[in-house]
């Protein structure tokens, strides 16, 4: 897949203290949980209890990457108390190790392999792209969505997509929106195939209508973006058009496209490391 992070976060925030291993976190959280766990064993420490926390505005189930932002998040506040430097390898190594994974650990706009992570390669930084998010009512499982295999289903349309991403390589090469719309819209089509989105022939009419540089959809969700090339009256008479001619429209939400990766600020306390 390739990655699409927006200045969306989730916020961990991680205590260690004198132990023996034991994590605590929010009970509806449990990958995020798993995720310190996982960092602590990685580094070796088995003397230390962590307590988790978790604030975030990304809405689940829809396939905005919400448990990849938690768990993310948590691997890095996990190995900052530890004391150790930023790393979006060992973040992307745990999170895989939770569940199939977005990229958006990995700094700019990056073609990642979701299940595997044996492909990792930033594409590069994106050129200002404002995406008005669709999120509709539907929910969709990952864990069962990925536990299908659709290699076939995939591997048939392989010609299109590699289009897609040459468009969108060439687009952040070049800084050209119109192009990453291109190729994002593009892949969106030919992806109706592998994961129907009921509402997509809707969305690019109105994509049409409003002059948007493109669409894109959730790789293992139920959202819908419509990409814009900095042109807020443009994207906020979408945003209108869209709560009222879209049927199943729970909300609509505007963002930046920015590139991937965590941020770290930590804080000393006495007989503890807060990060």
């Amino acid at each position: 897949m390739v990655t699409c992070p927006i200045d969306l976060y989730a916020t961990a925030t991680v205590v260690l203290s004198d132990g023996t291993g034991l994590v605590r976190g929010p009970r509806d959280c449990p990958k995020a949980v798993r995720a310190v766990a996982l960092t602590l064993e990685r580094f070796g420490v088995d003397a230390l209890d962590a307590a988790l926390s978790l604030e975030s505005p990304i809405p689940r189930g829809k396939g905005m990457a919400s448990s990849t932002a938690d768990v993310v998040a948590s691997v890095a506040a996990t190995a900052a108390a530890l004391g150790r430097p930023p790393d979006a390898e060992l973040e992307a190594d745990i999170a895989l190790l939770v569940e199939p994974s977005d990229g958006t650990m990995l700094p700019g706009i990056a073609l990642f392999d979701h299940v595997s992570g044996r492909v990792r390669r930033c594409l590069g930084e994106p050129p200002p792209i404002d995406v008005l998010v669709l999120e509709f009512e539907a929910e969709l499982d990952t864990v069962a969505f990925n536990a299908i295999d659709r290699t076939a289903a995939l591997r048939s349309r392989a010609d299109s997509f590699r289009e897609s991403l040459s468009l969108i390589e060439a687009g952040i090469t070049s800084a050209d929106a119109e192009l990453i719309g291109r190729g994002a819209s593009l892949s969106a089509t030919t992806y109706q195939d592998v994961l129907a989105k009921p509402e997509l022939p809707q969305v690019f009419a109105l994509a049409d209508a409003a002059g948007a540089t493109g669409v894109n959809v959730a790789h293992s969700g139920t959202v819908v973006g419509m990409l814009f090339n900095e042109d807020a009256e443009r994207l906020e008479w979408a945003a209108a058009q869209a709560r009222s001619r879209l049927l199943g429209l729970r909300a609509t939400h505007r963002h930046r496209l920015i590139g991937g990766g965590s941020e770290v600020r930590c804080r000393l306390l006495p007989d503890e490391v807060r990060c």
